[in-house]
Protein backbone atom coordinates (compact mmCIF):
# COMPACT_ATOMS: atom_id res chain seq x y z
CA UNK A 1 0.00 0.00 0.00
CA UNK A 2 2.81 2.41 0.70
CA UNK A 3 4.92 1.54 -2.23
CA UNK A 4 1.33 2.51 -4.64
CA UNK A 5 0.76 5.67 -2.23
CA UNK A 6 4.47 6.28 -2.97
CA UNK A 7 4.65 5.74 -6.85
CA UNK A 8 1.45 7.33 -7.45
CA UNK A 9 2.54 10.66 -5.43
CA UNK A 10 5.53 10.46 -7.90
CA UNK A 11 3.91 10.25 -10.96
CA UNK A 12 1.28 13.00 -10.14
CA UNK A 13 4.76 15.12 -9.33
CA UNK A 14 6.45 14.20 -12.04
CA UNK A 15 3.14 14.64 -14.10
CA UNK A 16 2.33 17.90 -12.29
CA UNK A 17 6.27 18.68 -12.87
CA UNK A 18 5.58 18.34 -17.00
CA UNK A 19 2.54 20.68 -16.79
CA UNK A 20 4.25 23.61 -15.37
CA UNK A 21 7.51 23.00 -17.10
CA UNK A 22 5.03 23.04 -20.51
CA UNK A 23 3.05 26.23 -19.33
CA UNK A 24 6.34 28.04 -18.33
CA UNK A 25 8.17 27.04 -21.90
CA UNK A 26 7.92 29.98 -24.46
CA UNK A 27 6.64 28.40 -27.84
CA UNK A 28 3.36 25.96 -28.79
CA UNK A 29 1.79 25.23 -25.73
CA UNK A 30 2.90 27.50 -23.48
CA UNK A 31 2.64 30.98 -21.48
CA UNK A 32 4.87 32.58 -24.68
CA UNK A 33 2.50 31.33 -27.51
CA UNK A 34 -0.03 33.84 -26.96
CA UNK A 35 0.22 34.63 -30.53
CA UNK A 36 -1.57 37.82 -30.38
CA UNK A 37 -3.62 36.37 -28.07
CA UNK A 38 -3.74 37.38 -23.96
CA UNK A 39 -3.95 33.42 -22.91
CA UNK A 40 -7.25 32.79 -24.44
CA UNK A 41 -9.17 35.70 -24.48
CA UNK A 42 -8.06 36.11 -28.03
CA UNK A 43 -10.94 33.96 -28.43
CA UNK A 44 -13.76 36.62 -27.51
CA UNK A 45 -13.14 37.81 -31.02
CA UNK A 46 -14.62 34.66 -32.51
CA UNK A 47 -17.26 33.31 -29.78
CA UNK A 48 -18.78 37.20 -29.41
CA UNK A 49 -18.56 37.53 -33.55
CA UNK A 50 -17.29 40.71 -33.05
CA UNK A 51 -17.09 43.23 -36.07
CA UNK A 52 -13.24 44.18 -37.43
CA UNK A 53 -14.25 47.33 -35.60
CA UNK A 54 -14.64 45.70 -32.43
CA UNK A 55 -11.87 43.37 -33.30
CA UNK A 56 -9.79 46.52 -33.80
CA UNK A 57 -10.86 48.13 -31.01
CA UNK A 58 -10.19 45.24 -28.43
CA UNK A 59 -6.96 44.13 -29.50
CA UNK A 60 -5.03 47.01 -28.07
CA UNK A 61 -6.66 46.17 -24.75
CA UNK A 62 -5.59 42.37 -24.92
CA UNK A 63 -2.08 43.49 -25.86
CA UNK A 64 -1.99 45.29 -22.79
CA UNK A 65 -3.12 42.51 -20.81
CA UNK A 66 -0.71 40.11 -22.49
CA UNK A 67 2.38 41.01 -20.62
CA UNK A 68 0.55 41.56 -17.06
CA UNK A 69 -0.90 37.99 -17.51
CA UNK A 70 2.98 36.71 -19.14
CA UNK A 71 4.53 37.99 -16.26
CA UNK A 72 1.49 36.53 -13.31
CA UNK A 73 1.52 33.09 -15.54
CA UNK A 74 5.59 32.91 -15.35
CA UNK A 75 5.55 33.41 -11.45
CA UNK A 76 3.06 31.23 -10.55
CA UNK A 77 5.00 28.24 -12.99
CA UNK A 78 8.10 29.36 -10.93
CA UNK A 79 6.25 28.90 -7.82
CA UNK A 80 4.29 25.28 -8.46
CA UNK A 81 8.13 24.02 -9.87
CA UNK A 82 9.44 24.95 -6.57
CA UNK A 83 7.00 23.06 -4.56
CA UNK A 84 7.44 20.32 -7.34
CA UNK A 85 11.22 20.20 -6.68
CA UNK A 86 11.13 19.97 -2.86
CA UNK A 87 8.54 17.19 -3.39
CA UNK A 88 10.28 15.33 -5.63
CA UNK A 89 13.57 15.59 -3.55
CA UNK A 90 11.38 14.27 -0.11
CA UNK A 91 10.15 11.23 -1.98
CA UNK A 92 13.27 9.85 -3.75
CA UNK A 93 15.24 8.97 -0.33
CA UNK A 94 11.99 6.61 -0.23
CA UNK A 95 12.25 4.92 -3.10
CA UNK A 96 14.82 1.84 -3.57
CA UNK A 97 17.62 1.59 -6.11
CA UNK A 98 15.48 0.61 -9.22
CA UNK A 99 12.58 3.12 -8.63
CA UNK A 100 15.08 6.65 -8.52
CA UNK A 101 16.53 4.89 -11.79
CA UNK A 102 13.21 5.21 -13.47
CA UNK A 103 12.54 8.33 -11.84
CA UNK A 104 16.33 9.25 -13.26
CA UNK A 105 14.90 8.30 -16.50
CA UNK A 106 11.16 9.96 -17.09
CA UNK A 107 12.96 13.10 -15.34
CA UNK A 108 15.36 12.93 -18.38
CA UNK A 109 12.95 11.83 -20.85
CA UNK A 110 10.80 14.99 -19.74
CA UNK A 111 14.35 17.84 -20.23
CA UNK A 112 14.86 15.99 -22.99
CA UNK A 113 11.26 16.35 -24.87
CA UNK A 114 11.51 20.28 -23.52
CA UNK A 115 14.48 20.41 -25.07
CA UNK A 116 12.89 19.44 -28.71
CA UNK A 117 10.25 21.58 -27.62
CA UNK A 118 12.08 24.77 -27.46
CA UNK A 119 14.87 23.31 -30.28
CA UNK A 120 11.26 23.22 -32.28
CA UNK A 121 10.45 26.56 -31.30
CA UNK A 122 13.26 28.45 -31.62
CA UNK A 123 13.77 26.89 -35.48
CA UNK A 124 10.25 28.04 -36.43
CA UNK A 125 10.98 31.34 -35.23
CA UNK A 126 14.01 31.81 -37.73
Amino acid sequence: MKRKLLAVVAAGAIALGGFVVVYAQPGPGGAGCAHGHAFGLGHLTEKLNLTSDQQTKVQPILDQAKPQIAAIHQEAMQKAKTVIDSTLSQIRPLLNADQQKKLDAIQKAHQDMMNAKKELHDAMQE
